[in-house]
């Protein structure tokens, strides 16, 4: 079992997760979350696409192996240090940026993709702020394809934030995504085996959606 990552950690997050990225290995493995994989699909090679918060880089080293131009940035200079070595032993190129959300500068409809994997890092009003510059960020048809938490996690403890406000419901994602259309979404339970951050049996949701 994992424990959540409890509240005080987020009140100061860079130190946080330079503690967590400093140990050996990586934290989720450097294998691609499974719901991005199995959704990559809706990106074409060479179109360009930005992680969000991407740690230590194994969704965006991923994603550069398909042949897609990648963006990624992470609060975690540790994080990113390690994101950087990443890719460059899979001999490919990623553009990292050391920022949090609010300091990285979101530019207005230069993505056809974005990828948020497990980015519940902010409560209400941050995360309010994260959602609408991802809406803006993505370019006419481009596709966002997110994953987290929902409330029931909290049952599991096999991962992910331990503030219920930071978890999602299909109903808050419709809500705050309403400017786009959503073609899928969907709670539901897996096993995961992401590194020792989310190993176990968790409660999950995901969702695609396109800026039309």
């Amino acid at each position: 079992m994992t424990d959540p990552v409890p509240p005080a950690a987020f009140a100061d997050a860079a130190a946080t997760w330079d503690r967590r990225f400093a140990a050996d290995g990586f934290l989720f493995g450097t294998e691609p979350n499974a719901w991005l994989r199995e959704q990559a699909g809706v990106w074409r090679p060479g179109q360009r696409v930005l992680c969000v918060a991407d740690g230590e880089g194994r969704n965006s080293v991923w994603l550069a192996q398909q042949g897609l131009q990648v963006q990624a940035f992470d609060i975690s200079q540790v994080g990113v240090a390690k994101a950087r070595e990443f890719a460059a032993r899979a001999a490919v190129t990623v553009d990292y940026a050391l920022a949090d959300i609010d300091a990285w500068p979101w530019p207005r409809a230069a993505f056809d993709g974005i990828a948020a994997i497990f980015v519940q890092f902010a409560d209400p009003p941050r995360r309010q702020r994260l959602f609408a510059r991802m809406i803006d960020a993505l370019a006419p048809g481009g596709t966002l394809v997110l994953q987290g938490y929902t409330p029931k996690q909290l049952e599991y403890r096999t991962g992910g934030p331990s503030n219920l406000d930071h978890l999602y419901t299909e109903a808050l994602l419709r809500e705050a995504f309403a400017a786009l259309e959503i073609t899928e979404l969907r709670a539901y339970e897996a096993d995961l085996d992401e590194g020792s951050g989310h190993r176990g049996r968790s409660a999950l949701i995901g969702m695609v959606a396109h800026r039309r």
